[in-house]
C-alpha cells in the first residue's frame, strides 16, 4: 500500500485537496445541510472562536519549532512538531467548519471603514493562503509519510515544505488578527 501511495503522490494530493476544499466551501457557502450535524449549546458555539485562537497560537509555535528542528537536522523532532501542527490545523478546521455550517460566518461588528479597508483584505489573504496551503501540506505530508527520513532528502519535500510552512504560518497569524478584530477589538 505504501508503495502504491508513493507512486501516486501528485494524484492523491489533488484528490485530498479537492475533497478538503469541497468541505470548506460547502460549509462556508452553507451547502452542507446543518441537519446532518448535532447542534451544540450556545456556550459551545461561543467558545469555538476562542478555542480556535488558542489552537492557532499553539500551531504557530509548533510550526516555528518544526522549522527550527529541520534546520538543526533534528528530523524526528521536526516530524513530531509538524504532525502536531497538522493535528492542530485539523482540530481548528473541524471546529471552524462545524460553527460555520450551523451558524454561518461571523459578521464583522466594527465600523464599515475598518471592515472595508482592514478586516476584509486581511480575511481575504488569510483565506487565500489557507486554500493554497492545503495541497502543499498534503504533498509534503505524503512525501514524508511514505518514506524513511533518509529518503525524504531525495524528494521535493524541503523546497515545497519551506513554502508550505511559510504560508501556513502567515495564514495562522492572520487568522488570529481576524479573531482579534472580530472578538476582542470590536
Amino acid at each position: 500500500m505504501q508503495q502504491a501511495v508513493r507512486r501516486r503522490i501528485p494524484e492523491l494530493t489533488a484528490v485530498l485537496s479537492v475533497v478538503s476544499l469541497a468541505l470548506v466551501f460547502g460549509a462556508a457557502l452553507r451547502v452542507i445541510p446543518e441537519s446532518l450535524l448535532p447542534v451544540a449549546s450556545d456556550a459551545v458555539f461561543d467558545a469555538i472562536p476562542h478555542v480556535n485562537a488558542a489552537v492557532s497560537a499553539v500551531a504557530v509555535v509548533t510550526i516555528l519549532a518544526g522549522v527550527r528542528f529541520a534546520r538543526r537536522g533534528e528530523y524526528e523532532r521536526h516530524r513530531a512538531a509538524m504532525v502536531a501542527s497538522l493535528g492542530l490545523f485539523v482540530a481548528f478546521l473541524v471546529l471552524y467548519l462545524y460553527k460555520v455550517t450551523i451558524q454561518g460566518p461571523a459578521p464583522f461588528p466594527g465600523p464599515a471603514g475598518v471592515e472595508t479597508y482592514l478586516y476584509l483584505p486581511l480575511l481575504a489573504v488569510h483565506v487565500l493562503l489557507a486554500i493554497v496551503c492545503i495541497p502543499l501540506l498534503y504533498y509534503v505530508l505524503l512525501l514524508a509519510a511514505t518514506r524513511p527520513i533518509a529518503e525524504v532528502f531525495g524528494t521535493r519535500h524541503k523546497r515545497v515544505g519551506r513554502a508550505a510552512a511559510s504560508l501556513w504560518l502567515v495564514s495562522f497569524v492572520l487568522g488570529n488578527v481576524v479573531y482579534l478584530l472580530l472578538y476582542v477589538v470590536y
